[in-house]
């Protein structure tokens, strides 16, 4: 598993946009078999800030997998605006140091 992390800078006139076009890009990655899940954040400090967290079942699974999939094709049409403003653009896998107060409660 590997999670891959996107950071953009979006324009304060395309925010909403954004958001919009990335609610129907998500149902493109619920239908693939490569993804695990998605979230998508945005800044408090700059609202024109977020930063999108995939989870795929490995790298190569994103790459090579979905990136040659229909699902692909779909989803590279309403995220393809927004290319331009990606700040940094890459996959990390977890390491051992980690805490969740969630998972601990349980």
């Amino acid at each position: 598993m590997v999670n891959e992390y996107t950071r953009y800078r979006i324009p304060d006139d395309m925010c909403l946009a954004f958001l919009s076009d990335y609610r129907m890009a998500g149902e493109y990655l619920r239908a693939s078999s490569a993804c695990l899940g998605y979230e998508l954040g945005r800044c408090e400090e700059e609202q024109a800030c977020f930063i999108l967290r995939i989870t795929w079942q490995s790298t190569a699974a994103h790459l090579e997998g979905f990136r040659a999939s229909e699902e692909f094709r779909r989803f590279l049409p309403l995220i393809k605006p927004y290319i331009s403003f990606i700040e940094e653009m890459r996959h990390y896998v977890a390491t051992d140091i980690c805490w969740n107060r969630i998972e601990a409660q349980r």
